[in-house]
């Protein structure tokens, strides 16, 4: 099955500044696998030393967290669009005060 990985602004260097990426892939975990097979910097980005998911990217299979679906065994197919997005925080709602 070939699906789409949506390449986030921020992971763009990593994947040679590609907007998206297609490739062949059964299930959301297969489909990261060969993406960072493809671009091995990616991977310390997406994945703790441990293996799993960093808690701070989120992933979705046409628009669906796959957290309330089967998490990276979340099936996909054919015209399936996987988005990576990485949670953003910081800043300081008292720019006044702090700068």
């Amino acid at each position: 099955m070939t699906v789409k990985v949506i390449i986030p602004t921020p992971l763009r260097p990593y994947t040679a500044n590609k907007d998206a990426v297609e490739l062949e892939a059964r299930t959301v975990a297969e489909a990261l696998s060969n993406l960072t097979a493809q671009h091995q910097d990616l991977r310390k980005h997406l994945y703790a030393d441990d293996g799993r998911l960093r808690s701070f990217v989120n992933v979705y299979v046409n628009d669906e967290d796959i957290r309330f679906l089967e998490k990276d065994q979340t099936p996909v197919g054919d015209s399936d669009v996987i988005s990576i997005v990485p949670s953003i925080a910081g800043g300081c709602p008292l720019r006044c005060i702090c700068s």
